[in-house]
């Protein structure tokens, strides 16, 4: 390196001036020094800017001893990264030992031989600086990670409301039906994590991924034709059966994109049970398996429910909305037969929750009142 302010710093902690005229001698050529003949004092510069890239520690100081000093610098976070070399006269193991065991990377046995302190100060300070050099690679590696991972997040959202939003065009509802509905599960999600039927279900990940994958659940309507759709009146029996398989479509839709994968995408499993099954009622009557009780996936029983509500709520071909508060006496109707009991005792404790969420994203179509 050109200047000297560039150099590796050492911190040569002895109380002995010829140790320390030794090390100095040869250190001179290579690299900068700091003195200290005090623990109190080494302490001191060990903290100074810059801090040293090697601390040689003779064991045996006035005022405390080098083992003492090496554990105040090992739990001190601005200085335990750094390097400690025992300088000592003592050869028993369990001296040895005990400084190993308090962080210290080597001992350099007294009487000194010059060229063996070089040897090893240059070891430790090649090793520091390739740790520093990992450590960096490391930090840039996962920032790289993080923003390449937001970045596919962001593709991955994009498409799910593109594709959403398709299927719900062709339905004759809008985009805050997504919003609402998403809503609704992540809601009532957080509201079941501390439930102890649900909880080893549902945690952060868990609830977002539910999120991400509501507006997933009715993209097997796009594979509907339009005179069943749209019509408005009544379903024949004939339609209603048509009507039934967008649970199908939307499933084998997804698995074809599944296919498509390395391995098993937990987002893709999760909105392929949300499509097949949010039809799907606690007692068996539902469609298109006749699941009944905890048969039903947890994602689609809450879903059910988001889904229900919203369709209350919402004008229909059929209907005029409902009031929120018509649409949540419906839904503890249906507690224990259409829906899952306790999610729905958890939809209704938050039921203002609910409804706050649907002002919010509330459209010409939805009751407001």
């Amino acid at each position: 390196m050109s200047q000297n302010t560039e150099l590796p710093l050492l911190l040569i902690v002895d109380d002995s001036p010829a140790n320390i005229a030794i090390i100095n001698e040869v250190a001179k050529p290579f690299w900068r020094t700091r003195i200290a003949t005090t623990g109190k004092k080494a302490l001191e510069l060990a903290v100074l800017e810059p801090k040293p890239n090697l601390v040689l520690l003779d064991v045996v100081l006035p005022d405390m001893d080098g083992y003492d000093i090496c554990q105040a610098l090992k739990a001190n976070l601005d200085t335990r990264d750094i390097p400690v070399v025992f300088l000592t006269a003592k050869s028993e193991e369990q001296d040895e030992a005990l400084g190993f065991a308090l962080g210290a990377v080597d001992y350099i046995a007294k009487p000194f031989s010059p060229p063996i302190v070089e040897a090893r100060i240059r070891n430790h300070l090649m090793l520091q600086e390739a740790r520093a050099l990992l450590k960096n690679q490391n930090a840039h590696l996962e920032k790289k990670v993080a923003e390449r991972t937001q970045e596919l997040s962001q593709v991955r959202d994009a498409t799910i409301l593109a594709l959403a939003s398709l299927a719900e065009t062709r339905d004759n509802e809008t985009g805050n039906h997504i919003r609402r509905t998403q809503g609704f599960v992540r809601v009532l999600a957080l509201k079941l994590k501390s439930h102890p039927r649900f909880a080893v279900h549902l945690d952060d990940e868990s609830v977002e991924l539910l999120y991400k994958s509501a507006p997933l659940h009715d993209i097997g309507k796009v594979g509907i034709p339009d005179a069943i759709l749209l019509k408005p009146g009544p379903l024949s029996p004939d339609e209603f059966e048509v009507m039934k398989r967008h649970t199908l479509i939307g499933r084998d839709a997804l698995l074809a994109a599944e296919s498509k994968l390395d391995k098993a995408n937990s987002f893709l499993a999760l909105a392929r049970d949300i499509a097949l099954s949010h039809h799907e009622k606690w007692d068996g009557t539902g469609y298109p398996m006749g699941l009944a009780g905890e048969a039903i996936p947890l994602s689609a029983r809450l879903m059910a429910l988001a889904d229900v509500y919203d369709a209350l709520i919402s004008k229909r071909t059929y209907k005029q909305p409902f009031t929120h508060e018509k649409s949540i006496a419906i839904i503890a109707e249906g507690k224990g037969r259409h829906f899952d009991p306790d999610a729905t005792g958890a939809f209704l404790a938050i039921a203002d929750d609910i409804k706050s969420i649907a002002r919010t994203f509330s459209d010409e179509e939805t009751e407001n009142a």
